[in-house]
């Protein structure tokens, strides 16, 4: 997944605690039946001379609404970048799909010796969409796109759901096979973000030809 809105969050830390390298986080609006749905993806980068390993759970409060999510390693998404593991969540919510808060969060790593390290950080997307929910058609070999996000990407699924890959979109319509996707996509969704006020929208995923 395209990552953007990166958030340097640098803080003094005794050598035993862990460290929070780096986080992101993003605003994503995500299709449903009736208004889409706001999700915050949230991750950072954690160290710890003990290896990722020893981190045990990350916290991410609103202190302002009395607010807490909890991540554990049976709860949170890792993945590698450059040697480097990644942890967080793309699916952060509010109870029944409400609107998430903006303002000050705090992000808290915790080691399973049970030391911690915190930073506080800012996050303030628009309270409103900046731009209608897109939309993606495929109809007769053809698609189109409506969009008024700036960058707009394909991220395509195997039949049995799995991600393959994530491709920009240089044109808003056109004859689907002149995308060049792999021959085992199977479905697709459309992925479009703003990375100046780190907002982004998913549609639901289309089957292909």
């Amino acid at each position: 997944m395209i990552l953007c809105g990166l958030l340097l969050l640098l803080f003094s830390c005794s050598r035993s605690e862990p460290k929070i390298a780096y986080g992101v986080m993003r605003l994503v609006y995500l299709e449903s039946n009736e208004n889409p749905v706001e999700r915050f993806s949230f991750f950072v980068l954690p160290e710890d001379n003990d290896g990722i390993e020893d981190i045990e759970e990350l916290y991410l409060y609103h202190d302002r609404e009395g607010l807490m999510w909890q991540l554990s390693a049976v709860d949170w998404v890792s993945y590698e970048v450059e040697g480097r593991y990644w942890i967080g969540s793309h699916n952060i919510a509010m109870a029944d799909n409400e609107p998430l808060p903006r303002g000050l969060f705090r992000a808290v790593l915790v080691d399973k010796g049970g030391e911690k390290s915190e930073r506080t950080f800012a996050f303030d997307a628009p309270e409103e969409s900046r731009y209608p929910f897109p939309l993606f058609t495929l109809t007769g070999g053809s698609y189109r796109v409506e969009s008024g996000y700036p960058d707009n990407y394909l991220i395509c699924y195997d039949l049995e759901g799995n991600y393959i890959k994530t491709q920009p979109l240089t044109a808003y319509e056109g004859v689907f096979t002149d995308l060049d996707l792999p021959s085992n996509v199977a479905g697709v969704a459309l992925w479009t973000e703003d990375p100046e006020y780190h907002v982004s929208a998913l549609t639901d995923v289309v089957a292909t030809p």
